[in-house]
Parts: C-alpha cells; sequence; structure tokens
C-alpha cells in the first residue's frame, strides 16, 4: 500500500474510532496480531485489546478527541504528531474525576500492513494534563 492510504487509514481510525468511541467499527483499522509498544516492551493485545484500551481511556475522557495535526509516512510506518483534547470525568491514575478540560500534545507511531494497524506506539506529554487537573503542581524555591 502507498504510505498515503497508509496515512489515511491512521487518520480516520483516530477520527472514526478513537475520537467517537464507536469501537464496532474497530476491525476495519485494526489486525487481529495488533502489539502495543511502550518503553521497549511487546504487548500483543488483537482487536479486544485495542477495543477496552480505547474504551477504559473513553471511560476517563468520555469528549476524548483527537486532532492530527502532522503526519510522515515511510514505507509501513505513519507518524502522527496529535492534539488531544477531554474533560477530566473518570478516575485516572487513582485521581478522582475534577471535571477540568486537558489537552495533551503527543507523537504516534503506528505500523500499517495490508490495510490494518499492526502495531502502535509513541509519547505523551503526561506532565500538562497532570498539571492542569492540579494532581501535581509546580513549586519554587523555598517551597
Amino acid at each position: 500500500m502507498s504510505t498515503e492510504i497508509n496515512k489515511d487509514i491512521v487518520r480516520r481510525f483516530y477520527e472514526e474510532v478513537v475520537s467517537t468511541g464507536n469501537t464496532d467499527r474497530i476491525q476495519e483499522f485494526i489486525s487481529e496480531e495488533y502489539t502495543e509498544v511502550f518503553d521497549g516492551k511487546r504487548y500483543p493485545s488483537g482487536i479486544e485489546g485495542a477495543k477496552s484500551h480505547i474504551i477504559g481511556v473513553r471511560q476517563t475522557y468520555h469528549d476524548l478527541n483527537i486532532s492530527i495535526e502532522h503526519q510522515i509516512s515511510e514505507d509501513v510506518w505513519v507518524v502522527s504528531c496529535i492534539t488531544t483534547t477531554g474533560i477530566h470525568k473518570g478516575e485516572w491514575l487513582g485521581i478522582k474525576p475534577t471535571g477540568k478540560p486537558v489537552v495533551f500534545t503527543g507523537v504516534n507511531v503506528d505500523k500499517v500492513v495490508d490495510g490494518l494497524i499492526v502495531e502502535h506506539g509513541g509519547a505523551a506529554n503526561m506532565l500538562g494534563p497532570l498539571l492542569e487537573i492540579g494532581a501535581v503542581k509546580v513549586v519554587g524555591p523555598g517551597e
């Protein structure tokens, strides 16, 4: 598949499934061999694992929306610079819901093979949302 088609698959997945919570369509975008990669470790999760992850995130941020700012693609790899918004309405990392809006940026790296996403990893600025909901406070000298 072309790099443009791969970018479109990833973009549509974030827009049509993740940002809407419509996990009934996940098999259109995610392979049964789907694997999450974090800190160099691989976590095979398949379609059901990807679905559970989306549902879990949306329980914390019911109105979650991911906007793709830029995409770069080479061969089977698609890199997406994203901005995510939501209202903290569910418990997150043991933090009770605050009702506060959050905005964070990140970079997602997805591998697309035969029209389906088979691997996902990336990095997100999690300090921003923690500051926004008041879970972390900035302290100055002498405090």
